[in-house]
């Protein structure tokens, strides 16, 4: 069998290099976390040399933020067209205002359980909250301010009560990280989990926002 040349990935997968090598990055600095993951791990993950790694990415920092540079994209283009929904239907009063919400959420949920890599590469970073902080700034900051201007324009149009989003948004996101470990943990196909949990973050929706007493 002819030896695969250097710097070419594996056959059979046509994603471009750089797309498996950030992929297979991704996967094991959310297992491993940053310091136990050399560029010959990820290169060998890949299915290619270390100098084509270095090359696309640059040095391991440079690989770290590719990746949550690229699950921040995929998160971002999900939410932003659920954000754009919901803020369409704020001015239809709570009851769409709340409608929206949900799906937005949903939509949150649908993300992360089908990335749980993303939970996991966030929970190995925030287990050391001062080394690579910066990520946070660029990669979770700006999703969070996406819906916290939700929140706080539903509140100011009167469609609901929020005195809080900034607490409001991060306790919903460590709900569904948290979510996203349980489904992890089990061993099943993880069905009944899925459909209490999403029964469970609607209830906390609607008690977050009851409708305004008379």
């Amino acid at each position: 069998m002819p030896r695969r040349r250097p710097g070419r990935p594996r056959r059979g997968d046509q994603r471009p290099t750089r797309d498996l090598v950030l992929a297979a990055a991704t996967a094991l600095f959310a297992e491993r976390g940053f310091d136990a993951v050399g560029l010959r791990d990820v290169a060998a993950a890949a299915g290619v040399d270390v100098a084509t790694v270095a090359h696309h990415t640059g040095t391991k920092a440079e690989l770290y933020d590719a990746c949550f540079a690229r699950v921040f994209a995929a998160e971002r283009e999900v939410l932003d067209a659920a954000g754009e929904r919901a803020r369409a239907a704020l001015a239809a009063g709570r009851a769409e205002a709340l409608r929206a919400l949900h799906d937005l959420v949903d939509v949150f949920v649908d993300f992360l359980e089908d990335r749980p890599e993303t939970t996991a590469l966030w929970l190995r970073r925030w287990l050391e909250p001062h080394r690579h902080a910066d990520l946070d700034r660029r990669y979770a900051a700006p999703l969070y301010a996406l819906v916290e201007e939700l929140l706080a324009a539903a509140a100011a149009g009167g469609a609901l009560v929020e005195p809080a989003p900034h607490v409001t948004v991060r306790s919903l996101v460590w709900a569904v990280h948290g979510h996203v470990v349980a489904l992890a943990a089990q061993d099943g196909s993880g069905a009944r989990e899925r459909r209490e949990f999403r029964t469970f973050v609607h209830r906390l929706l609607d008690g977050l926002y009851p409708p305004a007493t008379p």
